[in-house]
């Protein structure tokens, strides 16, 4: 069974930085694409980023180009993101997801089949 869990969120400051990690296990975590979404109240979750079972691809969201960074460690079935320059408008709860099977990257939640508990980040004006 697939079990993906987040960990690293926190209160930050405007400007400042955090590091998720979603430790992946339950099958070969290399085999798939993964993806980190959000979902702030009151809105929808949402496509943070996306990284292909290599890490050579990626994809972000507009709002967070430039400032987050999508990256897999295969050998220890770990993604990550780094965000950098955290905005208030960050402030969501953020899941790391894979989906059941291989294939294209998606980038829509219907793509994704397995979730983390998902992590709380706060950022304060």
């Amino acid at each position: 069974q697939v079990q993906l869990v987040e960990s690293g969120g926190g209160l930050v400051q405007a400007g400042g930085s955090l590091r998720l990690s979603c430790a992946a296990s339950g099958r070969t975590f290399r085999d798939y694409a993964m993806a980190w979404f959000r979902q702030a109240p009151g809105k929808e979750r949402e496509v943070v980023a996306v990284i292909n079972w290599s890490g050579s691809f990626t994809y972000y969201v507009g709002a967070v180009k430039g400032r987050f960074t999508i990256s897999r460690d295969n050998a220890k079935n770990t993604l990550y993101l780094q965000m950098n320059s955290l905005k208030p408008e960050d402030t969501a709860v953020y899941y790391c997801a894979a989906p059941r099977l291989p294939g294209p990257l998606g980038y829509d939640s219907s793509r994704y089949d397995y979730w983390g508990q998902g992590t709380q980040v706060t950022v304060s004006s």
